[in-house]
């Protein structure tokens, strides 16, 4: 993970203080440093960035005018020797105020905030991605999303499939086949109306079965492979 940053500010050393600093943190990639507010403007029309060292005191644009004209706001970390602005831009959003000179100490607590704002993301983003789903048509212009770990049974009605899940019930134009084809290994087919998911099985009774309090009739035809099937994932000790 890299958090792309940039400076902007028209004190020289101040650049080069932060420069120093930011060196110091691998994750994080200084793109580019301004010393006027509408050059970083013109950048982030063509530019993402995670994070804006920003000065107040500038020429041309000062600092708080320069947020307010963002469309999009990364995280903004102000370096000001003023005091004074701290309430208008905790106002405006601003992440940290980091008051000049800024020592290493002060400049590390606000990268350790930084970075564990993205690495919160970065977790949730690959959690949802983790997480497998389908798009079901549920009439002629609407799709639903259903995630996998929610179905419960998937039920045959002739040529529609009702699919129960934890949160609700949808019927589909679909046969059982070919949905159950579609879903992974831990769903099975019991019977010629039913496909189930064998992590949700609450009881199993000679040959029927239990989920969310409703018994289903194994198949003469399944009862052996759905058996095996129970006994290989594991579920009985």
């Amino acid at each position: 993970m890299k958090i792309r940053s940039i400076i902007i500010e028209d004190e020289p050393l101040a650049i080069e203080v932060i420069k120093s600093y930011l060196k110091e943190f691998p994750t994080f990639e200084l793109c580019a440093t301004f010393s006027n507010a509408i050059d970083g403007l013109a950048y982030l029309k063509d530019n993402s960035v995670d994070v804006i060292f920003l000065d107040i005191n500038m020429p041309l644009l000062d600092g708080l005018s320069f947020i307010k004209n963002l469309s999009k706001k990364p995280l903004i970390v102000i370096t000001s020797a003023y005091k004074e602005y701290a309430v208008e831009s905790y106002d405006l959003e601003v992440f940290d105020y980091l008051m000049k000179p800024i020592e290493f100490s002060r400049f590390v607590k606000t990268v350790n905030k930084i970075t564990n704002v993205f690495e919160s993301k970065s977790n949730t983003d690959l959690n949802l991605t983790k997480r497998p789903y389908i798009f079901i048509k549920i009439d002629k212009k609407k799709l639903q999303k259903i995630y996998i770990d929610e179905i419960l049974v998937v039920e045959s009605l002739k040529d529609y499939l009702k699919i129960k899940t934890e949160s609700g019930r949808f019927i589909i134009h679909q046969t059982l086949s070919a949905f159950t084809d579609l879903l992974p290994d831990n769903f099975i087919r019991i019977h010629r109306s039913f496909t189930i998911a064998i992590n949700k099985i609450d009881s199993l009774e000679a040959n029927s079965l239990e989920i969310d309090g409703i018994r289903y009739t194994i198949g003469r035809t399944y009862v052996e492979k759905v058996k095996d099937k129970i006994l290989r994932s594991g579920m009985v000790m």
